[in-house]
């Protein structure tokens, strides 16, 4: 059978998002025809016949069924419910398996990546979902390379996206991709969206500071840097004094501990309380540096940026909006370029 890219399957599953669901139709209905661009025709098929329940107690009802996805040559899956409810149905995974077979581009958006990984499309491939259930995609697909840090991940003709708004992303980047710009930057003018969200999703997840117990050596050293997180010349020396071990049992005990390196925890809270600042106060960016255990905003912004995924200004426009801009800080009195890196390095 020929499938028309210009035809966009979306399949609906009982329990998914209300939001995720509405994003590919509203982002496809809209027909660029007028301006030379393409129509395209919508083909929303469910899971199941009958009523399909999503959140808020709505129910849907979609107009085709399973079956009419065999002519789209764009498949998407709008989010699906959460990990642990009633398996994929074996028609809808063998389904999604077709249309990739017969050279459709197949789309998980959100948790709709969960399907896609069920019919072992991702196999050996690159992938992202929600970040709330990124350790049970990864756990359950373990042939997946899945990708924490991502708004979407493009693989060809398999696309994934993290949760909720990032559906919006992925389906703009697949219209820039195969329909050219000027009809992504019309189609995100029409939503009142950017045509390209900068950042990935690393900026929007919950990473709450360590509770931390007493006694341990390496607890201890935990709760000495936090507490000490505005000294810059806190260093990893200093934390293995605190757990009163050597440099050597230190690394190697932290590492079973926290599962990363010291220096690699240390600038990971740093970079938190950066966040916690630039979210809830009006700070000059060199005040909040130095508060966060950085010589000035010149050596914050690029861990900033690598660990969050935005600079610093970026995400205080997002997450706190209200604040007061402030002319940029002027370089720390002893700045120089032997500080761009955070103390302990």
């Amino acid at each position: 059978m020929t499938r028309d890219r210009a035809t966009i399957g979306v399949l609906i599953g009982d329990g998914a998002s209300i939001l995720e669901v509405a994003v590919a139709p509203r982002v496809f209905e809209i027909d660029h025809g007028p301006r030379g661009g393409p129509t395209f025709e919508l083909l929303t098929a469910g899971e199941h016949p009958g009523p399909l329940a999503t959140t808020g107690g709505i129910t849907l009802s979609a107009p085709h069924p399973l079956s009419a996805l065999d002519r789209a040559g764009v498949v998407i899956v709008p989010g699906w419910r959460r990990p642990g409810g009633p398996p994929v149905a074996d028609p809808v995974l063998k389904s999604l398996v077709r249309a990739y077979a017969e050279g459709a581009t197949v789309v998980g958006l959100c948790l709709g990546a969960f399907v896609l990984a069920e019919a072992g499309l991702l196999d050996g491939r690159r992938a992202t979902t929600h970040w709330v259930c990124l350790p049970e995609f990864t756990s359950q697909f373990p042939k997946v390379e899945v990708v924490h840090d991502a708004l979407f991940v493009d693989e060809g003709r398999l696309i994934t996206s993290a949760g909720s708004a990032a559906g919006l992303d992925a389906c703009l980047h697949l219209l820039r991709r195969d329909h050219g710009p000027e009809v992504a930057n019309a189609t995100a003018r029409a939503l009142v969206v950017a045509p390209q969200r900068a950042g990935g999703q690393a900026q929007f997840v919950e990473r709450p500071v360590p509770t931390l117990g007493h006694g341990d050596p390496i607890t201890d050293a935990m709760r000495y840097a936090l507490e000490h997180l505005d000294d810059t010349t806190l260093d990893i020396d200093r934390l293995a004094a605190a757990a009163r071990l050597s440099r050597r049992s230190f690394d190697r005990r932290f590492r079973e501990t926290a599962g990363c390196s010291p220096l690699q925890w240390l600038l990971h809270q740093r970079i938190l309380r950066a966040q916690h600042i630039l979210s809830t106060t009006d700070l000059p960016m060199n005040a909040v540096a130095r508060s966060s255990g950085f010589t000035d905003a010149v050596a914050m912004r690029p861990h900033f940026r690598r660990l969050v995924g935005v600079p610093p200004q970026s995400y205080r426009e997002s997450f706190h909006p209200t604040a007061t801009p402030h002319a940029p800080s002027p370089p720390a009195a002893d700045s120089a370029p032997t500080h761009s890196r955070p103390a302990g390095q």
